[in-house]
């Protein structure tokens, strides 16, 4: 790209602003905007840092984006953002892929071995003060299927093994994965689940893979099996899941997003023993937002100085 005497950046957030920006505002004119106001902020504008990373407003706005050159996403999905008239156009868009890989990789290690050595039982029985002994779960031995083959599915895969847990996976098939081993299709879900003690969703919500995990999957995982969710909540059907656990079909889940957040004190869910409840933060360690200023900043110096960007998306292959 060619180098721009004075860019402008338009940074469009939610409640909160993009921390460490003083970077950012010594190289570029920067236009702080919420989504109402994307319109009006865009005119004129080269650079569009999508901080508020689910938002779809861009497709709103797209009229008055004439001048724009680049759209970066603060996160890893930018497929929920690629309308028709973006994808036909000659903007780049860059996303920030493997920030939130590692942690989240961690947050599945932890909700795993919280549900085999039983610590919500323990926090229970310290708050009455009740000793209580009990035999908890050996996690070396055990089987984990991830449903979903990505960097963040890769990195959970990494850490499950190293513990002992042996690893298989469902996504796009192929024999001899370093990590996965022969991976087989997703349509072999339900006669796979039978297999495992651990079935962990980490792959993306799709019109194919709404309601991926409904009542007859349920019945075929293992009573004693658990579930990880770390992926969109429309991934699992949640009445289905509530019956499941309410028969004693499954010993337990876990959930980290859900498509109304907060949820709702009404659910049935937050009553559970056997749920772990957590309020959309697997990949949110401290130091997370800095980091992704990080490579916006470090972009934006490529883009300055007429260098190729990195982390560039295909727009049509993403769209998919």
């Amino acid at each position: 790209m060619e180098s721009s005497p004075r860019s402008t950046v338009v940074v469009l957030h939610g409640a909160d602003r993009p921390p460490a920006m003083t970077e950012v505002e010594a190289r570029a004119t920067v236009r702080y905007t919420t989504a109402d106001r994307l319109g009006s902020a865009i005119e004129g504008a080269d650079v569009l840092l999508v901080w508020e990373s689910r938002s779809t407003a861009l497709s709103g706005a797209w009229a008055a984006a004439r001048a724009l050159r680049w759209v970066h996403v603060a996160g890893p999905a930018v497929r929920h953002l690629l309308f028709p008239g973006l994808r036909e156009s000659g903007v780049v868009v860059t996303s920030s892929p493997g920030v939130f890989d590692e942690p989240m990789a961690e947050y599945v290690l932890g909700l795993v071995l919280a549900f085999a050595k039983d610590l919500p039982g323990t926090l229970r029985d310290q708050q009455r003060r009740r000793w209580q002994h009990r035999e908890t779960e050996r996690l070396a031995g055990s089987r984990a299927l991830l449903v979903g083959t990505g960097p963040i599915a890769r990195a959970i895969a990494r850490k499950l093994t190293a513990v002992g847990v042996g690893v298989a996976a469902l996504g796009a098939p192929r024999a001899g994965d370093p990590d996965f081993g022969d991976v087989r299709p997703l349509g072999d879900l339900r006669a796979a689940v039978g297999g495992y003690d651990w079935v962990v969703l980490a792959l993306a919500l799709t019109e194919p893979t709404a309601g991926l995990v409904d009542a007859s999957v349920l019945r075929a995982m293992r009573p004693t099996a658990r579930l990880v969710n770390i992926g969109r909540s429309g991934l699992v059907v949640q009445p289905d899941l509530v019956d499941a656990l309410d028969r004693g079909e499954l010993a337990g889940a876990a959930f980290d997003e859900f498509g109304d957040e907060p949820l709702a004190p009404s659910s049935p869910l937050w009553g559970m023993p056997n749920v772990l409840i957590s309020p959309h933060m697997s990949g949110d360690v401290v130091g997370w937002r800095e980091e992704l200023v990080r490579r916006f900043a470090d972009n934006l110096d490529r883009y300055l100085t007429g260098r190729p960007l990195v982390n560039a998306v295909d727009k049509e292959r993403a769209a998919r």
